[in-house]
């Protein structure tokens, strides 16, 4: 008699896990529109993977420049200063007394 075969397949891995939203407020809410679940558990899937291509450098995100360092990611300057523009005090005079 033969004792149980043992499959090539790696074992599964089960995450158990709390998040606050103090922590990661953009990815609470991202998951907590969604109720306990599968369809929880696949959006946190699907930005993990997705995290996981971008940081490798297989998948491009809008205004990133090329890089030859695996898992480095950096942006063209352009987009950088319309990002810190958000972030100056209007021009507009609405704000004066």
């Amino acid at each position: 008699m033969t004792g149980p075969t043992k499959t090539s397949e790696p074992p599964r891995i089960r995450l158990v896990f709390q998040l606050e939203r103090a922590e990661l407020p953009r990815l609470y809410d991202e998951l907590a529109r969604f109720h306990k679940g599968v369809k929880r558990v696949g959006r946190l899937r699907t930005l993990a993977y997705e995290g996981l291509l971008v940081q490798q450098g297989i998948l491009k995100l809008s205004g990133q420049a090329s890089s030859d360092a695996p898992g480095s990611i950096s942006f063209d300057g352009d987009s950088a200063g319309v990002m810190n523009g958000l972030f100056e005090t209007a021009i507009d005079g609405r704000d004066e007394p």
